[in-house]
């Protein structure tokens, strides 16, 4: 079973589980081969790549004081943040306020009763299975509050065997109290309430799988669901996590504390701490965009205080699963990034404090002035004077009625499409458009003014809009034509609006750029002059998003052109401080490009993109290790090899990689350093599933039955959805004459995989003979 490297670009601490599971289980006895990166080939004269400079670190984890730290001298600031929706985000169970009490009433799926109840002081969920034995989940944290008015939950937290905090799937929706789960990875209908015709592995976090904090092996929240979360590394425990506070707290945005505390008590000028008071519209916004927005992952171990562009990109998501439309509103699953669509922001100065408190989260206006509510018209009409003098003349509703609130138009609450209908998840739309019900409606989008008038046909209210608004205020024109254009613009539409744009809307230049490199360049294809020319304008943007996607387009379809190539290392060498930004950026958009044509089967345009980003991103261990699996596709298993020997090589840390190399190894014919791979990967994690998996069918297939069943059981000890590995630990339970273990680890793993016709057939066949399932498929491991 081989692991893939998270695909970089659609990288976005979502809630699906394992992105590489797909890949593990279709490829299972793949390896991957050698690469050898080809500078400059041709006249030799092309010069090479300047050295990435240094990366600076993000603030060590003992930086960070805590917010108690901030009272003594911020005692206001402190009390008002306590009480706030952030510092009431979670925390310790018998602290935080619970939605639902855990008071012994089952929750019943069609397979299992999952019973939420108090226990030796402890809250615990209980579950039970018939022919099963009970499971015990201690509740170690709560995360949310319901908090959130379109539509909260509240979710918690397990610390399992090998030291990490991982959510449990039953969450509680704040709305109705209902518990549920999110299925999406499992049956694909989004997040449903639990009920007798749900079975236990339909909600896709069982069982607990998905990470509290950040780590590129698993599914995970990233670091927003509490303050200073880290899934630090130790001897035998290389995922523990360790955290401050599952409330956002003070350095959660100003930065670690320590440094700040020390300067202070010593006098110093440098009182190690900028007010973000004084930041610009653009590091402001990026302050609250650290949780509010899609990111994908450039660089590892963020922590706040580190510069967040140089980690995260808030751009890069859209190139891949199309998150959202043209004009930054909602169609899968996204947070509040719209407002780097919205004309308040692109053609303002409006930051999130302009609306929001930053401690109290409570609403003020752009002066500061504090306001009623989150529907006070003053968050718009400090602003928009105009529309305050007769409010009716714009709002065309009666004085104090729901349709009069600019909020209730220009923001509504939209249900987040990917969540569907089932549990109320709504989020106001801070795009702030103008509400458009005909395009609205084409486009899919929740139109507006249908939220209040549910009576009312899409034509009627066009009509009435236009009636009484008459001409609509005209979208800019390159959202117009990208919208019209749909999903997939044509080439020559692209490079109308190459031409055409002027830049001032950076989220739909990236757009432009990003989609003519996705879907219309070619390796080494070549440019036209007027292209070329466009891309190097935009090549030269302070933005690194847009900078990246230029520089990656005229790398990627003319980076042997000697002209194309002095243009690129002389940009390289100008850019100064955001060096690293843009050329990060630029390596994870050729290494997107070649994951794309790797899994589209067009591995000769998968090799020549990882050439180029490893050109951008010399021995980079991500892009060298998908150069294997491109590679092992293709069933040249000697390349393969290498490749993850230059991998392993580039960072010898990466447990994974030990595991594809054994996979090579083993389909080359060298059985014995397949196993020496394998439990290299366990000596770097000796929970990783894959490698217990994959040295398991090795031992198998060798006739060590017994070491196959041990190694198995290691497997799904670790990851007890992996079927695959519930399966072959019942043939070498058969093998051993156990054949009640083999009928358990079938059922077991015809929870998570119950169409397998195959496995259901043998489980019957032994069940006929008189076999009983043992109760306990495998004996958990201790905490």
């Amino acid at each position: 079973m081989v692991a893939r490297r998270r695909d970089p670009v659609v990288a976005r601490a979502r809630r699906r589980r394992g992105l590489w599971l797909g890949a593990l289980l279709l490829l299972a006895l793949l390896a991957a081969g050698v690469f050898f990166l080809q500078r400059m080939r041709g006249d030799g004269s092309a010069p090479a790549f300047p050295e990435a400079p240094a990366q600076a670190a993000a603030p060590p984890f003992e930086d960070f004081a805590g917010a108690q730290a901030c009272a003594e001298c911020h005692a206001d600031e402190y009390r008002t943040w306590r009480a706030s929706t952030h510092g009431r985000a979670g925390g310790d169970p018998a602290v935080v306020e619970l939605l639902r009490p855990f008071d012994g009433k089952a929750i019943r799926f069609r397979d299992a009763e999952v019973t939420p109840r108090r226990e030796a002081g402890r809250f615990v969920f209980v579950i039970e299975r018939p022919g099963r034995v009970a499971e015990l989940l201690t509740v170690d944290g709560v995360v949310g509050g319901g908090h959130m008015v379109g539509g909260g939950t509240q979710g918690f937290v397990t610390r399992t065997a090998d030291g990490t905090l991982r959510l449990i799937p039953f969450e509680v929706a704040a709305v109705d109290g209902v518990w549920f789960c999110n299925t999406n990875t499992r049956l694909d209908r989004g997040w449903l309430p639990i009920t007798p015709n749900l079975r236990l592995a339909d909600c896709g976090d069982w069982p607990p799988q998905r990470l509290l904090g950040e780590q590129s092996r698993f599914a995970t929240c990233q670091q927003c669901h509490g303050s200073q979360i880290d899934v630090a590394g130790e001897a035998g425990r290389p995922y523990a996590t360790r955290l401050q506070s599952l409330a956002i707290d003070c350095e959660s945005c100003h930065g670690p504390g320590r440094p700040h505390i020390a300067a202070v008590r010593n006098e110093a000028t440098d009182l190690r701490m900028t007010s973000l008071a004084t930041l610009d519209e653009a590091a402001s916004n990026r302050v609250c965009f650290a949780c509010h927005a899609l990111k994908d992952v450039l660089r590892p171990d963020y922590r706040t205080g580190a510069d967040l562009e140089s980690f995260y990109s808030l751009l890069l998501p859209l190139l891949s699963g199309a998150p959202v439309y043209a004009d930054g509103r909602i169609r899968t699953f996204a947070y509040q990034q719209g407002h780097l669509w919205s004309d308040c922001y692109v053609a303002g100065t409006m930051t999130c404090t302009d609306c929001h408190a930053p401690h109290s989260q409570n609403y003020r206006d752009v002066n500061g002035a504090p306001l009623v509510g989150r529907y006070d018209d003053g968050q718009c009409t400090a602003c928009h004077a105009s529309k305050a003098v007769e409010p009716e003349r714009h709002t065309r509703h009666a004085p104090g009625s729901d349709g009069a609130r600019c909020v209730s138009c220009h923001m509504p609450f939209l249900q987040e499409p990917e969540v569907g209908p089932a549990i109320r998840y709504a989020r106001s739309d801070h795009t702030i458009p103008v509400p458009r019900p005909a395009a609205d409606s084409a486009l899919g989008v929740e139109v507006a003014c249908g939220l209040c008038h549910s009576d009312v046909t899409t034509t009627t209210l066009e009509d009435q809009v236009r009636a009484g608004w008459g001409t609509l205020k005209p979208r800019r024109p390159i959202i117009e034509r990208l919208l019209r254009a749909g999903d997939a613009p044509g080439r020559e539409t692209l490079l109308e609006l190459l031409d055409a744009d002027t830049g001032e809307h950076e989220a739909a230049t990236f757009l432009v750029v990003g989609m003519l490199l996705r879907d219309h360049l070619r390796p080494d294809g070549g440019l036209s002059a007027s292209v070329r020319s466009r891309l190097e304008t935009l090549a030269r943007f302070e933005q690194p998003d847009i900078a990246a996607a230029a520089l990656a387009s005229l790398h990627f379809a003319a980076g042997k052109e000697r002209r194309v190539r002095r243009f690129l290392v002389q940009r390289l060498d100008s850019l100064g401080e955001r060096h690293t930004q843009v050329r990060d950026r630029w390596a994870v958009l050729l290494g997107f490009l070649g994951d794309r044509a790797s899994e589209d089967g067009r591995i000769d345009d998968a090799l020549a993109a990882y050439a180029k980003a490893l050109e951008v991103a010399p021995e980079d261990a991500s892009v060298l290790a998908n150069v294997g699996l491109a590679h092992a596709a293709a069933n040249d298993f000697a390349a393969a090899v290498s490749a993850y020997r230059r991998s392993v090589a580039a960072d010898p840390g990466r447990a994974l990689t030990h595991v594809n190399l054994g996979i090579a190894l083993a389909a080359f014919g060298d059985a014995v350093g397949a196993e020496r791979a394998y439990r290299d990967a366990l000596a770097i994690d000796e929970r990783e599933t894959l490698a217990w998996f994959n040295l398991g069918n090795l031992q198998l297939r060798d006739g060590r039955a017994g070491e196959a069943e041990a190694s198995y059981q290691e497997a799904v000890r670790s990851d007890r959805g992996l079927a695959p590995a519930w399966f072959n630990l019942s043939r070498a339970r058969v093998a051993l004459d156990n054949l009640s273990g083999a009928a358990a680890a079938i059922r077991a793993g015809l929870d998570f995989d119950p169409g397998n016709d195959k496995e259901r057939a043998f489980l019957d066949e032994l069940l006929r003979a008189g076999v009983t399932p043992d109760s306990m498929p495998v004996a958990p491991r201790q905490r």
